[in-house]
């Protein structure tokens, strides 16, 4: 009984430990609004579809520049074969001021100058899966 209630707990536990390792520490609800500055450039959800910028379902823990059906800028494919991957610190970095992180990106966006807006929207992108569930 011991043994299984262990097995049982420390499943339980993963999923837990790996959310807390990836520093995930904003408000969804809130990124969602902040989210509404993106949305000309970019979709989440169900359905949602590369437009100037790439489709964001999953890109929380996914390789830099790895969307499907995207031309991204050199220096993100660059950075995407170098094996970095959009943790929450470097889509941080990122969304603070794009083109000092990626010298060259497409990306024309000012950034997010408020920590606690960069937070938010990283935590809304976090609760999309690959498939925009």
């Amino acid at each position: 009984m011991l043994k299984t209630f262990l097995s049982v707990t420390c499943f339980a536990l993963v999923p837990v430990f790996a959310f807390a390792d990836s520093h995930v520490t904003g408000d969804a609800e809130a990124g969602e609004k902040v989210f509404r500055k993106c949305k000309a450039c970019h979709a989440v959800g169900e359905g949602a579809e590369n437009k100037v910028g790439p489709a964001l379902n999953g890109v929380v823990g996914r390789a830099i520049a790895s969307g499907e059906g995207f031309g991204y800028s050199d220096v993100l494919v660059g950075l995407g074969g170098e094996g970095k991957t959009w943790t929450p610190e470097e889509l941080d970095a990122f969304l603070e001021k794009p083109r000092n992180y990626a010298k060259g990106t497409k990306m024309s966006f000012a950034g997010l100058r408020k920590e606690d807006d960069r937070k938010n929207v990283i935590a809304y992108l976090a609760s999309f899966s690959g498939e925009g569930s």
